[in-house]
């Protein structure tokens, strides 16, 4: 692999990711530009992946490392990249070792950008980047936060972990089947308040809704994650929007939908919420009586998708977690529900037994309108989530 790093403050997390992607076995060459080596120099790099650092290609000539190394990588990651890298990746530029790497590179690219939002939202920017998305680059949407002294807002560069699942994905030699496709994935539970400190709510933790949209991401898609209270990183390249309550999501899901072509609710929406929320907390009373709570029923999301979609489209995929009974197995009843529900696919998971709830791995099986049944062995979430989105697209085709 190359570890590309470009002259920006966000430089140091480069070498968090260099130790993610060394210990977990993959051999990288760093190949800083001269701005980079700026904010964290030479021997840092040399010192964590094993490996010589140049940025000049009249360095080690006899070796042509202007084009070997592009050659011969398997993978190409720029992180940061600055406004100024990607405008020179995006027109051919070729002035230091990095830009001719990019140039003679036959392997996937992934570019993580880091930069002020003002830069990051300038046309220029934006159009450099949509460029690079056209030729089948990858480039990751920047995080919002924090950025060099006080500034706020988009173009900080997503976390080392997450950047480091990009790169897995693009090993993983997915193909890119979903590019030009949006996608929107609801993901965790929502909460629905009693007062201001106690909540109904479920235990979804957003694993597998997240892992689908790393999933769509890697497979080239627009991803929109509708998130309800979900204590993860986020995935790196999606956009998120954040909800708390079942009808928070349903507005957003629906608004997202609107120009989808598939929808994913892997979120696990309350079914029921008070019919009052009170505005102090509910305190204990002296004779020990307890409150009186009477709930509604809140709107069901997936079946309004399937009741208002023009045309069947967006694809609409459910999520079933379903424990047997005496009046059926987990699959009678998850047959039952897509049914109802009407949606084109149902994934059922089994939780009795304290399964799959914020748990890395999971077992599902993906249920079909037209009668299809595909089990989805154990495995990581990210495995379950390939196996959503395949057979979302087998029939995206259709």
């Amino acid at each position: 692999m190359v570890l590309g790093v470009s002259g920006g403050i966000a430089s140091y997390k480069a070498a968090s990711l260099l130790r993610l992607l060394t210990e977990s076995g993959h051999s990288v060459t760093v190949v800083p530009t001269e701005a980079a080596l700026k904010f964290v120099g030479a021997p840092t790099w040399e010192a964590l992946s094993g490996r010589p650092v140049h940025t000049d290609v009249f360095e080690d000539v006899h070796e042509v490392p202007h084009v070997r190394l592009g050659q011969h990588a398997d993978l190409v990651v720029v992180a940061p990249s600055t406004a100024n890298l990607l405008a020179k990746a995006a027109h051919g530029l070729a002035d230091d070792l990095l830009t001719n790497t990019l140039l003679t590179a036959r392997c996937p690219v992934l570019f993580a950008p880091a930069m002020h939002t003002e830069m990051w939202l300038n046309a220029a920017t934006q159009h450099n980047v949509e460029l690079l998305r056209s030729r089948g680059f990858s480039v990751l949407e920047p995080a919002s936060g924090r950025l060099t002294g006080a500034d706020t807002g988009p173009g900080r560069l997503p976390e080392p972990e997450q950047i480091y699942t990009a790169c897995v994905n693009l090993l993983d030699e997915r193909p890119r089947d979903l590019q030009g496709k949006h996608v929107v994935v609801s993901a965790g539970g929502t909460r629905e308040y009693l007062d201001p400190v106690r909540f109904l709510g479920n235990r979804s933790s957003g694993l597998q809704g997240y892992a689908l949209a790393e999933a769509a991401i890697a497979r080239g898609a627009t991803v929109t994650v509708v998130s309800a209270n979900v204590a993860l990183p986020d995935p790196a390249g999606a956009e998120i929007v954040r909800v708390v309550s079942t009808e928070d999501m349903r507005r957003e899901v629906l608004s997202a939908a609107a120009d989808a072509d598939a929808v994913v609710m892997a979120a696990a929406p309350a079914d029921f919420r008070p019919a009052e929320r009170v505005d102090a907390k509910i305190k204990k009373t002296p004779d020990g009586t307890t409150p009186d709570i009477q709930l509604v029923e809140n709107p069901d999301i997936l079946a309004e998708l399937v009741r208002t979609r023009p045309e069947k489209k967006p694809m609409i995929v459910g999520f079933a977690a379903e424990t047997g009974d005496d009046r059926g197995s987990v699959l009678d009843h998850a047959r039952a529900k897509l049914e109802r529900k009407g949606c084109d696919l149902l994934v059922v998971n089994d939780v009795s037994g304290e399964r799959v709830f914020g748990q890395a791995d999971s077992e599902v099986v993906i249920l079909g309108a037209d009668g299809t049944e595909a089990p989805v062995p154990h495995g990581p979430k990210l495995s379950v989530a390939h196996a959503v989105w395949d057979a979302v697209v087998d029939r995206l085709g259709q």
